[in-house]
């Protein structure tokens, strides 16, 4: 990792990103810090999977509990597709 992402990374209060590239990439397309950070230190970040399935084929009470481990605040008034959002754009 070069010396420039370090230092932007302590700048802008990052807690150790793993793949600074990643979270870079993921800030400029929109993500938040926190969904970005949690993007980029995951142990495969950068590698594509597509094994889990889409949010519109689980149920609501499967969406609820990522929505839980995630920490999304007021998920428990959510319907279905607002859990959906909320998980997209967390």
């Amino acid at each position: 990792m070069n010396q420039n992402k370090l230092n932007m990374a302590k700048k802008n209060n990052i807690p150790q990103v793993k793949n600074e590239e990643q979270y870079e990439a993921l800030r400029d397309k929109g993500y938040s810090k926190q969904k970005s950070a949690r993007i980029a230190n995951t142990p495969d970040s950068g590698t594509k999977g597509g094994r889990s399935s889409k949010y519109e084929e689980r149920t609501k009470k499967e969406l609820y509990e990522k929505a839980r481990h995630v920490g999304i605040k007021g998920r428990s008034k959510m319907n279905k597709e607002e859990l959906i959002e909320a998980l997209r754009n967390n």
